[in-house]
Order: C-alpha cells, then structure tokens, then sequence
C-alpha cells in the first residue's frame, strides 16, 4: 500500500513516498481504508525535527475512512463502520491503524472528509472554549489564527457559548473568513500591529478574558499584554515557533495571570470523554449551526506541497489529504 514517511527530519522535500505492507491491527486496535487524512501542524513539528520520532515514521493522525480489519478483543468496531479518530497511527497512507478507545463513529449525516476535518482541529476547539477556560456570556476572548482550522472553529463554539470575539488573522483576505465564523472584531497582524491595543478598546481598557493562542513565539509578550488580571493565556501551538522561557515572576508582575499549555490527549482521557466532544461536533455539524471549512484538498502524494502551503500561512480552514485522489 502507499504511505508518506519520513526517514530523515528536515523541510517538506524529506516527505517520501514508499511502498509498505498493510498493517494487521494489533490487540485492541482497528484498522481503516483512509477516506481522507488530516494536515496539521503537528505534522510538520514531527517532520522538522522539533517533536522527535522514531524513524522512518509515517505522518499523520488524523483520518476518517471505512473499518476493513478489527484486533483481538474489539467489540464496539466491525467491518465496514464509518469511523473517525485523531490518534492515528500513520495517517498518512492508503491504509492505518488507530486504538479502538480512540476511534468514534461517524453519523450518517455527517460526510467522511468533514469528519476527518473536525477531528483533531474540531475537538481542540471544544475543549479549549468548553474546558480549558470555559467561556460564559459575556466573557471576551482573543483568538489568533482565527480563519485557520482551529481558529474558525474556537471561534464559532466561543459565539455558541455567548462570548465576545476579537479575532487576529495573517492577511486581509483571511478577514472575511473570520467574520463570517462571528468574530466581533478582526485584525490583520503585520510587523508593526499592536493588538494588546486594540484588544484594551475591544474591552473598554479592562483587557480580554481569555487569549487561546496557536501561534507561539510571535505573539506571547502581545498576549500577555492583551489580558486583564486574573485572566488566561493558553497557548496551545507553536506555528510560530516555540514560547521561549520565561520567569513565572512575569505572570504576577501583569496581574496574577494565568498560563497553561494544553494537549488534545489529556482532554480526551476516556473514551467517554472523547465520544462526549466528537458527539457535540457531529450534531452541531449535522444541524447547520457548526461551519466546517475544508479550505484545500490534495492527493496524498502530493503533502510536501500542502505543508509548503500550511507552514507559509497559505491556506485557510481546514486541509485534507486524499489518499484516493
């Protein structure tokens, strides 16, 4: 079968396409034909080098498809089961496994790309806006990178729960994405942008809630500065580059704030818990009140150029990878 692995970290072009055996599922686990794999950044951390892999690794952890084989001891999966799940082993190819604790089903109303497109990006979204700082009416939120895949998302489920929004995008053409989702207030970074300004007058001087910040390392003084005392800075990725060390003195002396950096996988403990999550997706999804955008797709073979795209901020929502295309 095909897969895109990786036998040395570096830029895209160490993406390469082998020939594999299909893998037989193990205790436990269920094995998929990949109707459609998930991009994220994830991806490109893994290939850089800056998360570190046993090699040669196959990308990719996120993927919905069609259950062709199941382990000892599964009995939630057969057969033939439209499935989801965004712990993959090896997303990337014609065929993958994933642990059947982490698999959920996939509704019938629900299309297999739009599952495979809210599964690691959608469940972000939920337990950042429901969990990590459960927003109520009236709170403000900051959300950077708001017309990427996260960002429409958190911004959607921030306005479901009643929120304000400031949204922070890359490029004017990225504005009416986040308008459209509900943001409030957009602003288009540039090198000499000061949103800690303008997220002091979205909020009358007094400072947002909550930032939930993917970006990383561009953004963490700016968001520092963007909230009020007692609120929360969760930084959730590094597109930018890594948060660089900083004293905790620095969160007293801006006013007793709070920090935490957050991962899918603690959020999702139990299978009910992730069950839980991906069900509030696929109704909201089903029901026309949660807009997944699938801004780009590609033929698996084609990944190193769809990273290009993604690590160049040239994409907007989510993007796919289709090994049959």
């Amino acid at each position: 079968m095909l897969a895109l692995r990786i036998h040395e970290t570096g830029g895209p072009e160490k993406l390469r396409v082998d020939d594999v055996p299909v893998p037989t599922p193990g205790a436990g686990e269920v094995r998929l034909r990949v109707a459609a794999a998930g991009l994220n950044f994830i991806d490109t951390y893994k290939r850089s080098g800056l998360y570190a892999v046993k090699l040669p690794h196959t990308l990719g952890q996120e993927a919905a498809g069609v259950v062709t084989a199941v382990g000892e001891g599964v009995k939630d999966f057969r057969m033939g089961d439209r499935v989801a799940s965004a712990a993959m082993i090896g997303a990337y190819a014609t065929e993958a496994l994933a642990p059947a604790a982490h698999v959920v089903r996939v509704p019938e109303g629900v299309g297999l790309q739009l599952a495979a497109a809210v599964m690691l990006q959608g469940m972000t979204a939920h337990y950042l806006a429901c969990d990590t700082w459960p927003l109520r009416a009236g709170e403000t939120a900051l959300v950077h990178a708001a017309a990427g895949g996260v960002g429409l998302l958190l911004v959607q489920i921030a306005k479901k729960r009643g929120a304000r929004v400031f949204a922070t995008v890359g490029s004017e053409a990225k504005v009416e994405f986040a308008r459209a989702a509900g943001a409030d207030e957009v602003l288009v970074l540039s090198g000499d942008t000061k949103f800690p300004e303008v997220a002091r007058a979205f909020t009358g001087g007094r400072g947002v809630d909550v930032v939930y910040d993917g970006v990383g390392q561009a953004t963490f003084e700016g968001s520092l500065a963007s909230l009020r005392p007692r609120g929360m800075l969760v930084s959730y990725g590094n597109s930018s580059g890594p948060v660089p060390p900083f004293a905790p003195l620095v969160l007293s002396q801006r006013g007793s704030l709070y920090f935490t950096r957050p991962t899918l996988g603690h959020y999702t403990a139990t299978p009910e818990e992730l069950r839980g999550r991906s069900d509030d997706l696929f109704k909201w999804i089903d029901e026309g009140t949660l807009n997944v955008r699938i801004g780009a797709t590609y033929p698996l073979t084609a990944a190193a150029e769809a990273h290009r795209a993604l690590e160049g901020r040239g994409t907007t929502g989510k993007v796919l990878l289709l090994p049959a295309a």
